[in-house]
């Protein structure tokens, strides 16, 4: 028909119409806001696909208990003094960075990692720290340390002395920690997971434009 609409096009348009509609019935409207569907969860921590293989599911990383002290107390006002002299000091965010610096220090010094542990330390610090790396080294030793997990963060001692900021952290986790022999033997420790508790000192200069805090103090719980 002249001017008109050919009606095989017509016919291609209804056609193709119908499958839309079709397809809607069947899968749905996704909108952005729903949910993907979960795999059916196993109470071993296992997944099923849907072909049936089951497989395995790493488990979440679970995040550390943190404890920030009470501000009525002590060391919470010493945290107040603290965020007084440096508004960008704040406890949670603190602990982020210690966590951080924790995790960083064990494996470098467990590697001997002089280069990542110097400006991470305390002059006094790190001359105790690369003295224990040298007498390893020459007894022909190595220390293998990984953290599993980390159970807890307390911060248990803070104050403001003068532009000094100081906070003491105590550290619970799970680690592994041996040392090997020159033939590979152990000599100290074992593979066994323990769970170690330790408190570090942190300290900043609170007008300096550095933002890093630095390992001052360690001992063990």
């Amino acid at each position: 028909m002249q001017g008109g609409f050919p009606i095989d096009l017509i016919l291609f348009a209804m056609v193709a119409a119908f499958l839309v509609l079709r397809l809607r019935s069947v899968l749905g409207k996704r909108q952005g806001f729903e949910r993907q569907p979960q795999p059916q969860g196993l109470p071993d921590g296992r997944t099923a696909r849907a072909d049936g293989v089951v497989e395995e599911i790493a488990p979440a990383r679970r995040e550390a208990r943190r404890i920030i002290p009470d501000p009525r107390g002590p060391v919470g006002q010493g945290l107040a003094r603290i965020g007084a002299a440096d508004p960008s000091f704040e406890p949670n965010g603190f602990l982020d960075g210690a966590e951080g610096a924790f995790r960083m220090i064990v494996g470098a010094f467990a590697a001997g990692d002089r280069a990542t542990l110097r400006p991470l330390l305390s002059d006094d610090t790190y001359a105790g720290f690369e003295g224990a790396i040298r007498a390893r080294e020459n007894a022909g030793e190595t220390q293998r340390t990984e953290i599993r997990s980390m159970h807890e963060m307390a911060i248990e001692g803070a104050d403001l002395r003068g532009n000094t900021a100081e906070v003491t952290v105590r550290f619970t986790s799970d680690q592994v920690n041996l040392t090997n022999g020159r033939n590979g033997e152990i000599v100290a420790g074992s593979d066994a997971i323990t769970e170690v508790t330790d408190i570090w000192t942190f300290q900043r200069d609170v007008t300096s434009s550095d933002p890093s805090w630095r390992l001052v103090a360690t001992r063990s719980a």
